[in-house]
């Protein structure tokens, strides 16, 4: 396996120094929802990375964010977000990533999570360990819920869904030390691996939003599952990512909660 994380790793560099090089330029714009925008920069990113495993491995499949999927049924399938963080990039804020994860037949077997702004590798495999620029890493060691550093994050359909995180985040921000919302799902992810968040949660991610960091959380050390408690897929709609120690009252935490009671 250490060909492809060495693949993924050259890959996510060179998507990321080219958004690095561009991220105080001007951008243009298009919306995909009412707040769910790609720039240029996102086509360009993945148009780098998708033709290098084209050349590379021209019979494995790929899922990625800005393209259709290519589906055969390959024993390979590469899930790429070439651009995480989209909004923070478009403004100037340098906070995002390249995410790029290799499954086989079904089950993740390498990710990278790539911050080129702080030159920041992350990189996983399977049954070895999760490692940043080379070291390994491990989960934190907090086990009391109430001195927790979470990070969480909102969904595109805000403002038209009342199942929009709004509730779980007052909630929670009452019940631990602080809350983070950076912008990234897969640099949160990176980070609870890395034992810089304690935990993480959010709503309605997709496959290459969380494909890479969730292999990265559990080879750390942590625990990785839906809000409700059940097993996390790559088709669910919630995920909750902690340490471990943390996990099960997070879960309680997320599930007492009613995401559609009217608050304000």
């Amino acid at each position: 396996m250490g060909g492809y994380l060495d693949f993924a790793v050259s890959a996510a560099q060179e998507a990321g120094l080219f958004l690095k090089n561009n991220l105080h330029k001007r951008h243009s714009v298009q919306y995909k929802g009412e707040i769910n925008i790609v720039t240029d920069e996102d086509r360009k990113s993945e148009e780098m990375i998708l033709n290098r495993i084209t050349r590379e491995f021209p019979g494995h499949d790929i899922l990625s964010e800005e393209s259709a999927a290519r589906e055969s049924g390959a024993e390979f399938r590469w899930i790429v977000d070439p651009l995480d963080g989209t909004t923070n990039y478009a403004h100037g804020f340098p906070v995002f990533c390249v995410s790029i994860a290799l499954q086989q037949n079904g089950g993740t077997i390498i990710g990278c999570i790539y911050n080129p702004m702080l030159d920041e590798m992350f990189t996983v495999e399977a049954g070895s360990g999760a490692f940043l620029n080379g070291e390994k890493i491990r989960v934190s060691s907090v086990s009391d819920f109430s001195k927790s550093f979470l990070a969480t994050g909102f969904p595109y359909d805000l403002r038209t869904n009342r199942n929009n995180n709004i509730n779980y985040f007052i909630a929670l921000a009452k019940r631990t030390l602080a809350i983070r919302r950076a912008g990234s799902a897969a640099l949160d992810l990176a980070y609870t691996a890395a034992g810089r968040f304690d935990g993480f949660w959010e709503l309605k991610l997709h496959p290459w939003d969380t494909a890479a960091g969730l292999l990265m959380v559990k080879e750390a050390g942590g625990k990785v599952s839906e809000i409700s408690g059940r097993e996390y897929t790559l088709d669910s709609d919630s995920i909750a990512a902690s340490n471990g120690l943390i996990h099960s009252e997070l879960i309680g935490q997320l599930s007492g909660i009613d995401p559609f009671e009217k608050i304000f």
